[in-house]
């Protein structure tokens, strides 16, 4: 019963803080104040908001979506299913590390060390492969802020590999001419982490609780003597509903409807201090929230504030232009217009009015050894083919390289690198510049219907085959792609003589000096079969319009 009364007051005080935007107790902005101009804390005023051309240029971007979880290269979550009783991660912690009741994800922490990481190697090698712009992680939900953070003490700077991750990252990107984009995901700590607040309820240790609990009292003579672990862990407060009882209850959970504990006004006001402190050392051309619409709305008005200090001082640092980008996950219509709407693992199954972008990776987010051993990266045809169909229908792709504790990336990675490199080289000029055409494509997998789930996640559901193509364009030329090495003549039922504006003035094949046979029926252009296709992964048809 309690569970259920709870529910209900707190979706009738969601939905009308939604209504009103009316928070139960704004962010202070004494310490952190937001910059002067013409946006307000708003959705109303930041759809003002314009994406700036140099965005919907770049279409390719490389992230290292890189932290403390990759040190035990355990996969994705590692910080909060290492307390999941009985789970592959909390087996192999307990092995290799003890029992979260003493070496908890801290423990973690102080093992990565970073040591041979090198970010002007790794940012020159994204650029030689065609990124056109680089992301970095500042923090994720296991909540260790990856720079001098002046209002966490727990960060990289302090423990872990002493160093300074954002600026290492920044002054590479800056050294390769890069536009420098940084990603926030620490939001979440306050609900993911309380898996660190459990206890086994099985075995030896049965009862004891995790070192969630612990408090900075408890770190005498320790190696964290003096630091807080519940401001790391973020876990001085009770469980969410039903996520006691149940460990996964709130995997899925990226909004506050549906019982999470609602974030307290002193963890809201560290999380704003905190990101508005990152945008003022760094100054981003592009900034990711890992969160649904902005962090902690609507509970908070946090994520408000930030936005608008983010596009007010970027208009500042631009003589009054904008050439800001902010993305938010699983957006309203309303809320696209206010920001760059990102798609998590997957694509819209149909063009875009409004830029977008795709995140996602070719393996795990965060470093996975079985990943690498059992050869189940994506590989650099399925990347391209990727990349292909998203800037067909307006998008971006944002691709996360898995870095190991160390700080580089494995042989495999490289590999899959140089084939995008590859060719990139040759066909670069359809994918830079470019602009969606009429249509996005032809072929099986525009006849099918890939809806996503909740905003996200339909990435592998359809298979791409040379039968499909995909257009854009750049002033009088379109390009056509074949996603595949073509196996027989190439019919474009799009670019019919009966069609209006359908005048093909000429046709080549990037990469190829062949000359191409070609005629433009009345329902259909075709192109014959060509005698080599120049690579294995997606050949480019050129085609000029009269």
């Amino acid at each position: 019963m309690r569970v259920t009364i709870f529910t209900a007051i707190y979706v009738l005080l969601f939905h009308n803080l939604i209504a009103q935007e009316n928070y139960p107790s704004p962010v202070s902005t004494v310490n952190e104040p937001i910059a002067a101009g013409i946006f307000e804390p708003t959705w109303q005023s930041l759809q003002q908001y314009e994406t700036p051309e140099w965005f919907s240029n770049a279409k390719f971007g490389i992230w290292a979506h890189w932290g403390p979880q990759c040190q035990p290269e355990q996969g994705d979550w590692y910080g909060r299913l290492m307390y999941e009783e009985g789970s592959d991660q909390y087996n192999w912690h307990v092995e290799n590390y003890g029992h979260p009741s003493k070496a908890g994800f801290k423990e973690v922490i102080n093992d990565w060390k970073a040591e041979n990481w090198d970010p002007e190697k790794l940012v020159a090698l994204y650029k030689r492969i065609g990124a056109q712009y680089f992301f970095a992680m500042a923090n994720h939900h296991d909540n260790l802020d990856l720079w001098d953070s002046k209002y966490q003490e727990w960060n990289s700077v302090r423990v872990g590999p002493k160093k300074d991750i954002v600026t290492g990252w920044a002054e590479a990107a800056k050294k390769y001419d890069l536009p420098f984009g940084i990603s926030v995901h620490s939001s979440h700590a306050w609900t993911w982490f309380e898996t660190a607040q459990r206890s086994d309820r099985n075995g030896a240790m049965a009862g004891v609780p995790y070192d969630g609990k612990l408090t900075k009292s408890d770190g005498k003579g320790t190696w964290w003597e003096g630091l807080d672990p519940r401001e790391l862990y973020a876990q001085n407060h009770d469980f969410s509903v039903g996520s006691e009882d149940d460990i996964t209850a709130l995997w899925g959970q990226w909004d506050w409807e549906n019982g999470a504990s609602i974030p307290d006004q002193e963890y809201s006001e560290n999380f704003y201090n905190r990101t508005m402190d990152l945008i003022n050392k760094y100054s981003p051309d592009l900034l990711y929230f890992d969160d649904t619409a902005l962090p902690l709305y609507p509970v908070s008005d946090a994520g408000l504030k930030i936005a608008a200090h983010y596009y007010n001082s970027n208009m500042a640092m631009h003589n009054g232009k904008l050439e800001a980008v902010l993305f938010g996950k699983v957006l309203t219509e309303q809320q696209k217009e206010c920001m760059v709407w990102d798609v998590e693992r997957g694509a819209p199954d149909q063009k875009q009015d409004l830029p977008w972008q795709t995140c996602t990776c070719i393996g795990d987010w965060h470093y996975n050894r079985a990943v690498y051993e059992q050869d189940r990266y994506k590989s650099a045809a399925t990347v391209i083919h990727t990349l292909v169909d998203i800037v067909s229908k307006n998008g971006n792709l944002l691709l996360n390289i898995p870095i190991r504790g160390d700080g580089t990336i494995d042989e495999k990675e490289v590999k899959i690198l140089e084939g995008i490199g590859a060719w990139m080289d040759v066909n670069k000029e359809s994918i830079f510049d470019t602009r969606p055409w009429k249509i996005y494509g032809e072929g099986p997998a525009t006849d099918s219907v890939n809806p996503l789930d909740n905003g996200k996640f339909n990435e592998g559901k359809l298979k791409f085959s040379e039968k499909d193509i995909r257009f854009n364009q750049k002033d009088n030329t379109l390009y056509a792609t074949v996603l595949g090495v073509p196996s027989s003549d190439i019919k474009l039922k799009s670019l019919g003589k009966s069609r209006k504006g359908n005048k093909v003035k000429n046709i080549e094949m990037l990469g190829s000096n062949e000359k191409l046979s070609w005629t433009q029926e009345g329902n259909a252009l075709v192109i014959e079969k060509p005698k080599a296709a120049p690579n294995e992964i997606a050949v480019v048809f050129k085609i000029s319009m009269k």
